[in-house]
């Protein structure tokens, strides 16, 4: 199992429970995945999961962390060389997005991964007791309007930011959050700069963001998708001050493994190319969750990882019949 979240963990448990010996690759520190570095504490306790990981390593289930593949092993390697007869691939998306605009480098700018995994998973709430700060100042501008960017904006609050903006393009209809999410982002006091989008961060002499600037948008006419493009009012441009800025606009497949592995086809977007079963391109490779489909949720990753799981033992017993 190449990542160590939900996806690869589901598989892991059905295949163990069938009687294979099974390795876990992680490329951070501590398995979990997303459940571990992306989901906040106050959504999901980390003792759960970890509950869960102990449940796995006793049915024998191997976790091998700080193991980047592609980097210490390809994935032809473990087939040919390391005595797997099947590799599942389930890393995830996690590529942040930017949106290219000027600024983005200032100090004070993060990725919603960097600022959810610093906090879940390097706990930078204790600094300096752990080695991992993090910065958020008075007031928090999240660029986004998806669960990311809500789980962003009130973390950023019990961080204890003043004020916490959720930045977002279009209208409270297009939101893509769902509606308990922003339900509980509301009741807890984020503040909603709606039909609004950054042009610019600004910064002060020493490379630390003050501000945002943004510019109103209107809704023009529904698309062939049936979504209302929004478009910038000319002249309608504001300083929102801020002094930190979080990019929350989505995030794509790690190139890494896909890059050093020969015969695995790929989308336009990045993500391997897999049947409903998990089948890749490649024989003896397997992959589900957001590596396939893209960022969705955890219980799509996890039904992916069953699916696989049972595809796995059909193919390794026909591998050894």
């Amino acid at each position: 199992m190449i990542g160590a979240g939900p996806a690869s963990l589901t598989a892991a448990g059905d295949l163990a429970g069938m009687g294979y010996k099974v390795t876990v690759f992680e490329a951070l520190h501590a398995p979990g995945g997303v459940l571990m570095y992306g989901i906040p504490e106050f959504r999901l306790p980390k003792d759960i999961v970890r509950k869960e990981i102990a449940a796995l390593k006793d049915l024998g289930v191997e976790m091998v962390v700080n193991a980047v593949i592609g980097k210490i092993f390809t994935i032809d390697e473990l087939l040919a060389d390391k005595g797997y007869d099947a590799v599942f691939i389930g890393t995830g998306a996690g590529l942040p997005h930017f949106m290219e605009i000027p600024g983005e480098n200032l100090n004070g700018v993060y990725s919603a991964n960097e600022f959810l995994t610093r906090v879940n998973l390097m706990k930078a709430y204790k600094f300096p007791q752990t080695g991992t700060p993090v910065q958020v100042g008075k007031a928090v501008a999240v660029i986004g309007g998806g669960n990311v960017a809500m789980d962003s904006a009130r973390t950023a609050l019990r961080l204890g930011a003043e004020k916490v903006y959720i930045v977002y393009r279009r209208s409270e209809e297009e939101l893509p959050a769902r509606a308990e999410e922003l339900e509980h982002a509301i009741e807890e006091g984020v503040d909603f700069c709606l039909l609004t989008a950054p042009v610019r961060v600004c910064g002060d002499e020493h490379g630390w963001v003050t501000a945002i600037e943004c510019i109103k948008m209107e809704l023009g006419e529904p698309d062939a998708s049936g979504r209302r493009a929004p478009i910038p009012i000319p002249d309608s441009n504001y300083n929102l001050e801020v002094d930190t800025v979080v990019m929350a606009i989505g995030q794509g497949p790690n190139p890494l493994v896909q890059g050093t592995t020969p015969g695995l086809n790929v989308n336009k977007r990045g993500n391997i190319a897999a049947d409903d079963h998990g089948m890749t391109s490649k024989e003896g490779v397997f992959a589900g969750g957001d590596i396939v489909t893209g960022a969705a949720t955890v219980i799509l990753a996890m039904g992916a990882g069953k699916k696989a799981a049972a595809k796995i033992h059909e193919y390794v017993q026909n591998k050894r019949a």
